[in-house]
């Protein structure tokens, strides 16, 4: 008796469950509200036909960027310093005279210097002028080359996360059509209702990704537009794949050996070792002889207070006017200060300089190692996905939602499918992304001539 009553309380607990589950469950039903979904975006950032690539993008970045604009304004003004660096030192004029007080003695004098510069002085200040001239054209090369690499990068994020939005527009959808299929098969009473209320889950997840996916596209948008030098607001559409096709690279240590020529950089870091010498060098000619070449003319008057006759035999005053050229050489005489300070403190700053550039070096070298490394896995890792992912996961989704139209997998079996899916999808898009921003760090990391388009 107490086991048949047991069972009956269970029965009826059972029952009620039940029931409480399926009211639960209409209650949501009829409180679900899902929007229309919104139309695809996609197309106002990507236009196959006449957006803007990568390599336009970088062009109007190195055109358009004002810092850019700013040191390319420097390199002229270092064009003019070498000009005045080449230009003679300018004579000097002496003018003078004497009058005698209580007499009638006075003089006139004229008097020029001519500096002779010598030593070598006007070569080194001219080495000195190349030499800062060389360092700003370097600069603004080597903020052409990062800038660059920015746009490009940027550029691959961007179409990345486009292209994050076109696959989460198609899942969303996909996922109207399955909620619209199951809504319509409660109707009839082919399903339960809580089937209805997963799909609209789903359905909203798959929503709220896509405002994120959206949200990314249009701040990698409005960076891109930054950097050139565009307004936040400016029409922009891409045009472009993340495809990397594995071309056969050069040797690694060919690809060191262009790098360690072809690096602004390290050019950069040489000509300031350079200018270190070049420093040197005018201190140790300034702390040589110097000569100035004097010329003139002096006129003098003298005379007595008294008069005497002529060889006319004319009574005239005792007087005399003379006229002198001179010429003369001034020299500066190093005797205390030769200049030892200067010399000394070049000499360290070219050694200084010296480190700076084997350290450069060292960098090139990681760099682009690290870069091959990067490459190499990135497009092995992209080609896994394509392979032995993403397309396997495709046929899986396909067949348990099959078996799932069939009866022999529920929804949740689906949906979870689903969402494995959606995961090695963004997956491969981010393998691709990986794979293409690998390609731009090798390009960067050699400095080839496709970065900048020259």
């Amino acid at each position: 008796m107490r086991l048949r009553d047991r069972f009956s309380a269970l029965t009826l607990i059972a029952a009620g469950g039940l029931a409480f589950v399926f009211l639960f469950a209409a209650g949501i039903s009829a409180q679900v509200v899902i929007d229309p979904p919104r139309s695809a975006s996609v197309q106002k950032y990507l236009d196959p036909q006449g957006g803007m690539t990568a390599d336009e993008a970088v062009r109007r970045a190195i055109d358009g960027n004002q810092e850019l604009a700013a040191m390319r304004k420097e390199v002229e003004a270092g064009e003019q310093l070498l000009r005045q660096a080449g230009l003679r030192a300018n004579p000097s004029l002496e003018l003078g005279g004497e009058r005698q007080i209580s007499g009638m003695d006075k003089s006139y004098m004229v008097q020029g210097g001519i500096p002779l510069e010598l030593g070598g002085r006007r070569a080194a200040r001219k080495r000195i002028a190349e030499s800062e001239l060389e360092i700003r054209r370097l600069a603004a090369a080597e903020r052409e080359r990062l800038l660059a690499g920015e746009v490009r990068t940027k550029f691959g994020e961007a179409l990345a996360a486009i292209l994050k939005l076109r696959f989460t527009e198609e899942m969303l959808e996909a996922a109207q059509r399955n909620f619209d299929l199951v809504a319509a098969q409660v109707e009839e009473g082919r399903r339960a209702p809580l089937e209805r209320n997963i799909e609209a889950v789903e359905l909203n997840r798959i929503r709220a990704m896509r405002e994120e996916a959206e949200a990314a596209a249009e701040i990698a948008l409005l960076d891109l537009r930054k950097l050139m030098g565009l307004a936040p607001d400016a029409a922009m559409r891409l045009r472009g794949t993340l495809d990397v096709a594995p071309d056969a690279l050069p040797l690694q240590a060919d690809s060191v050996s262009a790098a360690l020529i072809r690096r602004t950089d390290l050019a950069g870091a040489r000509a300031v070792e350079q200018l270190a010498a070049a420093r040197g060098a005018q201190a140790r000619s300034e702390g040589r002889v110097d000569a100035d070449l004097m010329l003139g003319y002096q006129r003098m008057e003298a005379g007595f207070p008294f008069r005497a006759f002529d060889d006319a035999g004319m009574l005239m005053p005792i007087e005399n006017r003379m006229n002198f050229f001179t010429f003369g050489v001034r020299l500066s005489l190093p005797v205390f200060d030769r200049k030892q300070g200067m010399v000394a403190a070049a000499k360290l700053e070219e050694e200084a300089a010296g480190k700076r550039r084997e350290f450069g070096e060292l960098v090139v070298r990681r760099e682009v190692a690290a870069a091959y490394v990067k490459f190499n896995r990135s497009v092995r890792a992209e080609q896994i996905y394509r392979v032995g992912v993403r397309d396997q996961a495709a046929r899986n989704l396909e067949v348990v939602r099959q078996m799932y139209e069939l009866g022999s997998r529920n929804l949740l079996d689906y949906i979870g499918e689903l969402r494995r899916f959606i995961e090695a999808e963004s997956g491969y898009i981010d393998a691709q992304r990986e794979a293409y921003m690998a390609r731009i760090e090798l390009l960067r990391a050699t400095n080839s001539e496709e970065l900048t388009g020259k």
